[in-house]
């Protein structure tokens, strides 16, 4: 096998051009001159014998198809470059390194940070670094190399995804407390709130899936409010400017007593969560460590 003829220093180059968009946004970052992440960029280019960027002047750095596939293989690279120097230093077998970890924003609170409690237990030398955020950042930053695994719910994936099981989330109907509707923790009919608006969680896929909930019970919601935080979705319901539907883990987080959960009596199907992640890259042994620690 021979030795290849780039270095890590070069696809660190290229990764930070890449993400800045410009010479000088990464010369400011790395603290190093323009003139030498030029030429970093021309060797690899040279070592590689393909053209990763469009370089033009007062317009920044363009990747070409060539360049968009060697950035994400440069992440990955790096990654288990970065894990087999954390390694070294350690006990044979020792997971280390760092695990870049995505999250749909409502199921972070109840799952990331058990997640990371545990993994942290189990593999003191490793690191997890998070980022919270929308289904379609996350699937994104999957498939980009951004991100090595993300906790999402399995809606409308991108099929070069691979997937695992983790739980479900069952859709709960929220009330303002004291709504006519309610008799103690019974099922309501989401057909009983025709008339009446909602508060949406606009937050895809939770806006599609609670739409389509709705619709399926037979009814037509009038959307008054649109949110991107359920804590402000329940903070609506609890002035009672509408219901709201939401199939996160927690019914109750933000400890709100003005409202109320309950379940929905035409019984929508289960929303499942999986852990996801780029079926073109294997992941690393430390993001298969974070895998098996999802889930206890």
């Amino acid at each position: 096998m021979s030795n290849p003829a780039y270095s890590l220093r070069q696809l660190a180059y290229f990764v930070a051009v890449a993400e800045a968009g410009t010479l000088a946004g990464a010369s400011a970052t790395l603290h190093v001159s323009a003139s030498a992440l030029s030429l970093a960029l021309d060797e690899l280019e040279r070592a590689l014998d393909a053209q990763l960027t469009v370089r033009r002047r007062a317009h920044g750095i363009r990747l070409t198809p060539a360049g968009q596939e060697t950035l994400r293989r440069a992440r990955r690279l790096l990654r288990e470059a970065g894990e087999l120097a954390d390694a070294a230093g350690g006990d044979p077998g020792e997971v280390a390194g760092t695990v870049r970890v995505g999250c749909y924003t409502t199921l972070a609170p109840g799952l990331l940070p058990a997640a990371i409690g545990r993994f942290s237990a189990r593999h003191p030398r490793a690191r997890v670094e998070f980022v919270e955020g929308s289904q379609d950042l996350l699937q994104r930053g999957l498939l980009e190399g951004e991100l090595d695994v993300a906790v999402v719910y399995d809606h409308r994936l991108d099929p070069a995804l691979e997937l695992t099981p983790v739980s479900a989330n069952t859709p709960h109907l929220v009330l303002p407390r004291g709504h006519p509707l309610l008799r103690g923790t019974r099922p309501v009919a989401l057909a009983d709130l025709a008339g009446e608006p909602m508060v949406l969680l606009d937050l895809p896929p939770s806006s599609e899936h609670a739409l389509g909930v709705c619709l399926a019970a037979g009814l037509s919601p009038r959307i008054r409010y649109r949110t991107a935080n359920a804590e402000t979705a329940r903070a609506l319901v609890a002035q009672g400017l509408g219901f709201t539907v939401l199939a996160h883990a927690d019914p109750g987080a933000g400890r709100r007593d003005e409202v109320v959960a309950v379940p929905i009596a035409e019984e929508p199907a289960p929303l499942p969560i999986v852990l996801a992640w780029s079926g073109q890259v294997a992941p690393t042994a430390t993001a298969r460590a974070f895998a098996a620690a999802v889930t206890p």
